[in-house]
């Protein structure tokens, strides 16, 4: 078994010393699965519970569910028999009026059906903004630690990745200065993660309009994703990037995926925030036209449930979920006051994620943060993701969105 690790410690560590367009995060929670130990024990001779908490997958807890009016409103569809034919390739006519009504509840603006695009989770959403604009020579510039999915489309597009840092000692804010410097003329946007995956933080409404100016001023437009939209529960309250769309213009990203808890529907928008009229010149309309004859969305009936999905849904489950993820956040903020080789630079205000820092100097005979995760899942059956994997070296993101109890049984693994 020994020998099995290190193979596997080997695969990751060529992970790391490639392009960070190779890894994904799924792919590195498989291997960290596949090196715990079956015959590992506790004193009692009885396996160990594995716990994880590196998949951003809120289903698999017992504390987030699914509202039954969402369940009902899909069944209301299938049922209907209305909806077993294609959909249209930008996607159902009335998913997409609902999204576009949804979306503009937050915004000065009203956006139109045809603002939005209806994709296969928040997933086809980043590949669709990323190939909109790939052209020979361009760049993105994207955040470090961030979302490992866009660089793997980024190197499918042979588009160049340009990293800006974001920075923990002001709560992972995006350090504007280094945007300005590593933005040229064949920049062809700069994307953030708002609330922040994997970071946990919310940015500001200040902080998002000094995003927007920035971008303008070097000549690129905003991608923005929020697939955890209005999960904030900190002090910030969540404003989606496309407020300041006449500033600069936004691909806004989201998903139904955690907001109502089904990220496996796969039901997910890429929206053009631009009341300027940009993204409305008839080559653009039509090349992203054409680009979505050439994708398979969700499926119809999925598309059919949006309307009563966003209708029904009472705001009490909203709060709950809020509750939940507060309460979750601030049991593994605690729990890590308490394990001395691991520090919190910054308490989460949003999403289900969160980084930490690993001290290893006083750690024995762990030489860095794979190292640390790899024996971790094989000697305590405990998964975290290594920040690695979402490049930054030497950290930890954890998902608190996970049931109190096993945040609790982490720390006495």
């Amino acid at each position: 078994m020994e020998s099995g690790v290190v193979a596997v410690n080997n695969n990751i560590n060529n992970y790391e010393s490639k392009a960070t367009s190779t890894i994904t995060i799924k792919g590195i929670l498989s291997l960290l699965m596949e090196s715990i130990d079956d015959e590992n024990c506790d004193g009692g001779g009885s396996k160990k519970r594995v716990i994880s908490l590196g998949m951003g997958d809120p289903t698999l807890t017992t504390l987030f569910h699914t509202p039954k009016v969402v369940e009902e409103a899909v069944a209301d569809a299938l049922q209907s028999r209305k909806f077993h034919g294609y959909a249209p390739t930008a996607g159902l006519l009335q998913a997409r009026i609902a999204i576009a009504e949804y979306l503009s509840r937050d915004l000065p603006y009203q956006l139109s059906r045809d603002d939005v695009f209806i994709t296969c989770g928040c997933t086809q959403a980043i590949d669709v903004s990323v190939a909109m604009l790939a052209r020979p020579g361009a760049n993105i510039l994207l955040p470090r630690p961030g979302f490992p999915i866009y660089e793997l489309c980024a190197a499918f597009r042979g588009v160049e990745v340009r990293h800006y840092d974001l920075l923990p000692e002001k709560g992972w804010e995006v350090d504007l200065d280094a945007v300005e410097a590593l933005a040229d003329q064949n920049t062809v946007a700069l994307a953030i993660i708002n609330p922040g995956n994997p970071c946990g933080n919310v940015y500001s409404y200040h902080h998002l309009e000094k995003i927007a100016e920035t971008a303008k001023r070097v000549g690129t437009i905003v991608i923005s994703d929020e697939v955890y939209g209005h999960l904030a529960f900190g002090s910030k309250p969540f404003v989606p990037m496309g407020v300041f769309g006449s500033t600069v213009p936004v691909l806004t990203l989201g998903s139904l995926s955690k907001r109502w808890i089904v990220p496996g529907w796969r039901l997910g928008w890429f929206v053009t925030n631009d009341p300027s009229g940009t993204f409305r010149e008839p080559k653009v309309v039509e090349r992203i036209k054409k680009y979505f004859d050439l994708l398979g969305g969700p499926a119809t009936f999925l598309q059919a449930a949006v309307p009563q999905i966003i209708a029904n849904t009472e705001e009490i489950f909203f709060e709950k979920t809020i509750d939940n993820l507060r309460h979750t956040a601030d049991i593994c903020c605690k729990e890590i006051e308490d394990i001395p080789c691991i520090f919190c630079p910054y308490k989460p205000e949003g999403s289900m994620a969160m980084m930490v820092k690993l001290n290893l100097s006083l750690l024995e005979d762990i030489s860095d943060d794979i190292d640390f995760c790899f024996k971790l899942a094989k000697e305590e059956s405990v998964i975290i993701l290594p920040g690695t994997a979402v490049g930054l070296k030497d950290w930890l993101r954890i998902t608190f969105a996970a049931d109190p109890s096993a945040l609790g049984e982490v720390k006495n693994q």
